[in-house]
């Protein structure tokens, strides 16, 4: 019986009869899926300054969420983990869609980025021309693949009374004069504290200002490598005595953190830092105290790195944000780094730094953050000296290179542990020929 009336329901029924149930179905309007707003992944250091890491993930952000309609996830790293993550971003195509770089590291990843020349434009009509080596360090050919965000100034913190104690009351004018000083406070138990280790801030901030101090330099003005030079050969050689006269000597394994701990700790005299010995100091006067118990950030100053031959030099660590062409969300990205470096959001990331950053174009110099407190008033104005690594030659990704290794550290490091002068010059030669070409 059901197979008689099965063979009734013959092909143009069947049709018939399911077209007409598709056509019910087709006029059913399905519910939407809401997708959601779009989600911006940022990449950050994990700030010296934990108060402004927490600035931007309960206000900021939060604030830029409501005003653009997206959602940041906001994550930070060990600086020097950055360059690794954006490395493996690219090489796998996905990753954060703004990521913090740190000097002329965005140099080295050009072709990979997203061109930020308007929002770099609307930032210098609004807040002034950018530095030097800021435009050196995220631009190229008036394009730029990174938005500089900040410097964070490299200068001495120095003890006041330790110096004192050996007749000094101003820092040290020339390097002779440093290595005197330190080899006298070394021999009362209180060593110059100097990071030369393989990190990204304080051993290249100080290897690389101290180099050009005394006439050498990596490259010439035209890119040609120019290290195996009579004055790289004899600042190498300086820096060999003055380790031993004058250093801990077990600064050539510190971080950017090591020399923080060790100056807070009262056991170094003074150390080529940002400001926030200063700030960690001033945060916790009830903790940090000299020997005679008096609050310790009162006891300290700020000063430019001393002179050489050639003069003073310095390179401050300057830290951009690039987005990676691999980003599905580069509007959003943008918008957020427009809304990050909108003046009024920025000045109150920047007034919480209190002077840990300094702003990467000139319309900042006379803020009240330099002008209310004196210790801090020698970070205003590095952006009009600092100079990129590379220098005299260009900062591009070969410079970008040779810094990322440390060469230039590792050089003088090399000699300090045992090394010829000219035998770690000749090194260091090889490793840059290998980079730039012969």
């Amino acid at each position: 019986m059901t197979k008689t009336i099965m063979t009734k329901i013959n092909r143009r029924k069947f049709l018939k009869t399911t077209g007409g149930v598709a056509a019910v179905l087709a006029s059913v309007k399905m519910p939407a899926i809401a997708q959601g707003p779009t989600e911006v992944h940022i990449l950050r250091w994990n700030d010296f300054v934990p108060a402004c890491d927490a600035l931007l993930r309960t206000k900021l952000f939060p604030e830029a969420e409501k005003a653009l309609g997206i959602k940041v996830k906001f994550e930070t790293v060990n600086a020097n983990d950055l360059q690794a993550r954006i490395t493996s971003g690219i090489q796998a195509g996905a990753g954060p869609d703004v990521i913090m770089l740190n000097n002329n590291h965005p140099q080295l990843y050009q072709a990979s980025l997203v061109d930020v020349s308007d929002i770099a434009a609307e930032v210098s009509k609004d807040q002034g021309e950018w530095y030097k080596a800021a435009l050196a360090n995220a631009s190229a050919g008036g394009k730029f693949f990174g938005v500089p965000m900040n410097y964070v100034g490299g200068l001495n913190a120095w003890r006041v009374s330790m110096f004192k104690d050996i007749g000094l009351t101003e820092f040290p004018k020339t390097w002779d004069a440093y290595r005197d000083a330190g080899k006298k406070l070394k021999a009362k138990g209180f060593p110059i504290g100097q990071s030369l280790g393989q990190s990204f801030g304080d051993p290249v901030g100080f290897a690389y200002p101290f180099l050009w101090s005394m006439g050498g330099a990596e490259v010439d003005d035209k890119g040609k490598v120019a290290i195996n030079s009579k004055e790289t050969i004899e600042a190498v050689k300086y820096m060999t005595g003055f380790w031993k006269d004058s250093m801990d000597e077990g600064g050539l394994a510190w971080d950017d953190s090591s020399n923080n701990r060790a100056f807070l700790a009262g056991t170094v005299c003074s150390t080529l830092n940002g400001a926030s010995i200063y700030i960690e100091a001033s945060r916790k006067p009830d903790q940090y105290k000299t020997a005679d118990g008096k609050p310790l950030k009162d006891d300290i100053q700020h000063a430019f790195l001393p002179a050489g031959p050639k003069g003073v030099f310095g390179l401050h660590l300057v830290q951009s944000h690039v987005i990676p062409t691999y980003s599905k969300n580069q509007k959003a990205a943008k918008d957020l780094l427009r809304f990050m470096q909108t003046k009024a959001n920025y000045e109150q990331w920047f007034e919480t730094g209190q002077g840990f950053y300094t702003p990467p174009t000139s319309g900042w110099e006379k803020h009240k953050v330099w002008t209310q407190n004196p210790v801090m008033s020698p970070f205003a104005t590095i952006g009009k000296t600092g100079l990129a690594a590379g220098y005299p030659g260009p900062s591009n990704a070969k410079a970008a290179e040779v810094l990322s290794k440390y060469l230039i550290g590792n050089m003088f490091a090399s000699a300090i542990k045992g090394q010829s002068a000219e035998d770690a010059v000749k090194a260091c030669e090889s490793q840059l020929k290998s980079i730039y070409g012969a």
